[in-house]
């Protein structure tokens, strides 16, 4: 059973990326299923660091993005998700090629959602795993309807 609570698909992911980061890091969704998304992120001059490999931070904004993402289209409308904490850990260096990262869920609560984001080679060898925890919020009007303020 898909774990989506908004119509998904990869038009729409990669149209919330135009004038962003994201952009400009070059990172485009590749795939979506019941329980993951998956983009890709060049290894090239701009996500370098200066000995040339693959810049720890860039392979932390590909885990939050798609950790970040895919923890919004699990929200009802009127809730949205906002990042509380990211770790990564960077297992292999890369100079050139392609990173692909995958984020599935380990947790999604009515206040808090925890994510798995692995980042791979394109010959599948971990580069980076990453957990992000996302704070789910509730709109102003909506809390203001409940009572909240």
């Amino acid at each position: 059973m898909a774990i989506w609570k908004k119509a998904i698909d990869l038009e729409t992911l990669n149209r919330t990326s135009q004038n962003t980061l994201m952009e400009h890091l070059n990172i485009v969704y590749t795939d979506v299923g019941e329980d993951f998304i998956s983009a890709t992120m060049p290894v090239c001059s701009f996500t370098h660091q200066p000995l040339g490999m693959l810049h720890g931070g860039a392979s932390a904004v590909l885990a939050e993005t798609l950790g970040s993402i895919a923890a919004n289209f699990c929200v009802s409308e009127g809730s949205y998700c906002v990042g509380l904490e990211i770790n990564a850990n960077h297992i292999r260096s890369m100079r050139s090629g392609h990173v692909i990262g995958t984020a599935k869920p380990i947790h999604i609560g009515v206040s808090t959602q925890v994510w798995q984001i692995n980042i791979t080679d394109e010959r599948e060898r971990l580069v980076c795993t990453s957990r992000l925890t996302m704070a789910v919020k509730q709109a102003k009007s909506e809390r203001l309807e409940k009572g909240k303020e």
